[in-house]
C-alpha cells in the first residue's frame, strides 16, 4: 500500500536526472523508500534514500557507498537485486528492483504461527538466498520479517542487505543500532557482527513462524535485548505442543549464545534445514493444518522480482538505538555471551541428540547396577567372600566400560574434513575410523557430482564410534530450462526468466521488420537450453520496422505518387482536391509529410490538383481601359494591353476573348485606341 504523501519534499522529483519519485512506499529506522520511475529504461523501481542526518557524515556515505556496491555483486533469485546508487546533492540513494508483494511480518500479523511445512519452506527460500550473501562476503545484520519479501506468485526475496552496518557507523562508540527482538547476544555486548549474527536472527524468525510469537518481550526495547544475553530461548514445543525435537534443536542451535555454537554460516545451516524437512513425518510437518488460519498460507516455490516494501514495526520489532558500551553491559549486571554457563560443542542437533542419548543410558545403567539382587547376611566370612565377587565384577565392567569407551563403538574419534573428496573414498576414511556413515545427496552449484559437500556431524566435532556420521554428496549444480521468451512483451520476458530461478542479463534495442515494437526478437541462451541457476538471460526487443525516407511526390499525377510511396514502404491516401493555376489537374499539389522519416507502413496525405478555375469574362469594348484592366486581374486574369495609334482615347476597341469563360490566371487581350 502507497503512504500518504504528506509535505514530503521529494515527491514528484527527479533524483540524479534520473528516477522519479512517484510515491513514498515506508519509511524505516535509518532511510524513506520511494516508489521511483526509471526514466531511462521505463520501469518502476524502489528507490531507498539516507535521512539527510545520515547523509552529511562523510563515513556514513562511504560505508553506504561499499556496501552497496557489494550488494550489487550479489544476483540470486531469493535476494533483492541492487541496480544503482549514487548521490544527488544532499540526497544518498540506492536503487533496488521493485517487488511488488508483502513482507513476513504481513502474513504473520494476517495468519498468526504456520505449520512446519510451510515454516520449514519458507525458510529454506530466505537461507538460500543467505547463504549465497554470506558465500559473497555479505553479512545481512538486521535479518527479520520485515526484509523478507512474499510476492503474489509465491516468490520469496530477503531486502536490504548491509545497510544496518552503513547505519552503525554514524552511532557512538556507547550505541548500537539494531532490531531487538532478534538482535543477537555479542551485539548487544558491542561484538562485531558476523554470519552467525544473521544465524541467531533466523533462529528467532524460526521460532516466531512456528509459535506465531516472539520469544522475548518486554515494555523497553533495552530489557528485550537483556533477555537476548541473559535468557536461553524457550523450545517452540513449549509453546506450541507436539513440535517435533529436531524443530526444538534447530532453534537450539541457532540461538546459541555463544557464536561458536552455531552455524558457521547459512550454508552449513540450509543443508540441516534441508535434512529436518526430509526425514520429518507428513503428521509432524502438518501440526495444527485445519486449526489455524496460517495453515492456509502456500509459500510457491523460490524464483526470481527491495522489494521496496520497508515496514515501520512497533515497540520491539523497530529498529532502534540501545546503549552497547561493555561498561555500561557489567553496570547492569549483563554477562558476556562467552560466560554463559553452556556447554561449547559445534555439533548439529542431531549428533547432540544421539550423545544426550548415550548420557541418559549409560546414567540409567550405572543406577540399576547399584540395586543389590538380593539381602546379603552379615556373616563375615559370606561378606568377604561377596565383597572380592564384587571387587572382581567391578573391575571386569571397569574394564568393558573402558574397552568400550576407550578401543571399542564408544571410543571418541574426530570427523574428519572430507569435503571435496569422493563420496567413495570418504566413507572409506571413516570406516577406517570405525564409523558407519550414511549418504544424502544435494545439489550444488560449486562441487562437480559425487564429491562431499560437507558433514553431519560438521567436520572437526568429536564423536563416539557408534554414531553415524552423514555424508551430503553433490549431485553438481541444479540445471534450469531457459524459457522461451521470443515473441513475448519485455516485462511477460523477465517474469518468465525469474520464474526459471534464472536473472535478466543485458537488454538491447532492434528495429525489425517482422517483429512488432515491444516484443523480444531475440535471446541468449537459446530457448530450452539447460543452464545453472542465476545464469543470466540476454535479449533483444524489437523497436518495429526501421523508419524510412518519405518522398517527395509533388507534380506527380495521383497513380505515379502512390506507385512512388509503395515502392518506399509507405501508403498514400488523398487528402482533397483544390483549384491550382500552376500544377496541372490530376497531378499532386501538396503532401503531409513533405519530408522526414516515417515507420514504415505509414501514411502520406497529399493533395490533388483540379486545375484552374473557369471565370465568365465580361465584355469591355466601347469602356475606358483603365477600368477594363482593373476589373480583369481583379477577376483573376492577366491582361494584355495593344495600342492603335498611341491610345491616345483609352477606349478599348476590342478584346480577346470578347464573351464566354476563361482559365483564372490566363491571359485576356484589349485593344486600345
Amino acid at each position: 500500500m502507497v503512504a500518504a504523501q504528506g509535505s514530503d519534499p521529494l515527491f514528484g522529483a527527479t533524483i540524479d536526472g534520473r528516477y522519479r519519485v512517484d510515491s513514498r512506499l515506508a519509511r524505516g529506522g535509518m532511510s524513506t523508500v520511494y516508489l521511483a520511475t526509471d526514466q531511462r529504461l521505463h520501469r518502476e523501481v524502489a528507490l531507498k534514500i539516507l535521512y539527510p542526518h545520515l547523509a552529511q557524515d562523510p563515513k556514513t556515505v562511504e560505508r553506504f557507498e561499499d556496501e552497496a556496491i557489494n550488494a550489487a555483486k550479489l544476483s540470486h533469485p531469493h535476494v533483492v537485486n541492487v541496480l544503482d546508487q549514487g548521490i544527488d546533492g544532499e540526497n544518498a540513494y540506492l536503487v533496488m528492483e521493485y517487488v511488488r508483494g508483502q513482507t513476513l511480518r504481513h502474513v504473520l500479523r494476517e495468519h498468526g504461527r504456520l505449520a512446519p511445512r510451510h515454516t520449514l519452506k519458507l525458510m529454506d527460500a530466505v537461507v538460500e538466498g543467505l547463504s549465497a550473501a554470506h558465500d559473497a562476503g555479505l553479512v545481512h545484520r538486521d535479518m527479520k520479517p520485515e526484509n523478507v519479501l512474499l510476492t503474489k506468485d509465491g516468490r520469496v526475496k530477503v531486502a536490504d542487505f548491509g545497510l544496518a552496518r552503513a547505519a552503525s557507523n554514524n552511532t557512538s562508540s556507547g550505541t548500537l543500532v539494531g532490531t531487538v527482538a532478534y538482535i543477537s547476544p555479542e551485539l548487544v555486548t558491542g561484538e562485531p557482527a558476523d554470519e552467525r549474527s544473521d544465524i541467531y536472527a533466523v533462529g528467532i524468525m524460526l521460532f516466531e513462524l512456528l509459535t506465531g510469537r516472539q520469544p522475548f518481550t518486554a515494555e523497553l526495547p533495552i530489557n528485550v535485548a537483556f533477555k537476548h544475553v541473559n535468557e536461553a530461548v524457550p523450545a517452540p514445543s513449549t509453546v506450541v505442543p507436539g513440535l517435533a525435537t529436531d524443530l526444538d534443536e534447530l532453534v537450539e542451535w541457532c540461538t546459541a549464545k555463544n557464536p561458536e555454537n552455531r552455524p558457521h554460516d547459512a550454508g552449513a545451516l540450509l543443508g540441516e534445514l534441508r535434512h529436518i524437512a526430509s526425514s520429518l513425518t507428513d503428521a509432524q510437518l502438518d501440526l495444527g493444518t485445519g486449526t489455524s488460519a496460517a495453515d492456509t498460507v502456500v509459500v510457491g516455490p523460490p524464483v526470481a522480482e527491495s522489494g521496496a516494501t520497508e515496514v515501520i514495526a512497533a515497540r520491539s520489532d523497530a529498529t532502534t538505538v540501545i546503549p552497547a558500551h561493555k561498561d555500561a553491559t557489567r553496570a547492569l549486571d549483563v554477562p558476556s555471551p562467552a560466560s554463559a554457563p553452556e556447554e561449547v560443542t559445534t555439533a548439529a542437533p542431531s549428533a547432540r541428540a544421539a550423545r544426550r542419548t548415550a548420557k541418559r543410558e549409560r546414567k540409567q545403567w550405572k543406577k540399576q547396577a547399584q540395586i543389590p539382587l538380593e539381602t546379603l547376611e552379615s556373616h563375615p566370612r559370606r561378606r568377604a567372600w561377596l565383597w572380592a565377587v564384587l571387587v572382581l565384577v567391578l573391575a571386569a565392567v571397569l574394564g568393558t566400560a573402558g574397552w568400550f569407551f576407550g578401543m571399542g563403538p564408544g571410543a571418541q574419534v574426530t570427523v574428519p574434513v572430507l569435503q571435496g573428496r569422493p563420496a567413495a573414498e570418504a566413507a572409506a576414511e571413516l570406516t577406517a575410523l570405525g564409523v558407519d556413515s550414511a549418504r544424502s545427496d544435494v545439489y550444488d552449484d560449486k562441487l562437480d557430482e559425487g564429491l562431499v559437500v560437507g558433514t553431519n556431524p560438521p567436520a572437526n566435532n568429536a564423536i563416539r564410534r557408534y554414531q553415524d556420521v552423514e555424508l551430503i554428496v553433490s549431485r553438481g549444480p541444479e540445471l534450469f530450462a531457459v524459457p522461451n521468451i521470443r515473441g513475448r512483451t519485455q516485462d511477460d520476458a523477465e517474469n518468465a526468466i525469474s520464474r526459471a530461478e534464472l536473472v535478466t542479463g543485458k537488454v538491447e534495442e532492434s528495429h525489425d521488420e517482422s517483429i512488432a515494437a515491444g516484443e523480444v526478437l531475440d535471446q541468449e541462451p537459446a530457448a530450452d537450453e539447460q543452464v545453472r541457476r542465476g545464469t543470466e538471460v540476454s535479449f533483444v526487443v524489437s523497436l518495429g520496422p526501421a523508419p524510412v525516407d518519405v518522398p517527395d511526390v509533388t507534380g506527380e499525377t495521383r497513380d505515379a505518387a502512390d506507385r512512388l510511396l509503395t515502392a518506399a514502404g509507405l501508403a498514400g491516401a488523398t487528402d482533397g482536391e483544390e483549384f491550382s493555376t500552376s500544377v496541372p489537374k490530376g497531378h499532386v499539389i501538396s503532401q503531409d509529410p513533405a519530408k522526414g522519416k516515417l515507420e514504415r507502413g505509414g501514411t502520406v496525405s497529399y493533395i490533388v490538383s483540379k486545375g484552374p478555375r473557369m471565370i465568365d469574362v465580361p465584355n469591355f469594348v466601347g469602356q475606358q481601359a483603365s477600368t477594363a484592366e482593373a476589373e480583369l486581374k481583379e477577376l483573376g486574369f492577366d491582361v494584355e494591353v495593344e495600342k492603335i495609334l498611341g491610345g491616345y482615347f483609352g477606349t478599348v476597341r476590342d478584346q480577346d476573348p470578347a464573351d464566354g469563360s476563361a482559365a483564372e490566371g490566363s491571359t485576356i487581350t484589349i485593344t486600345v485606341v
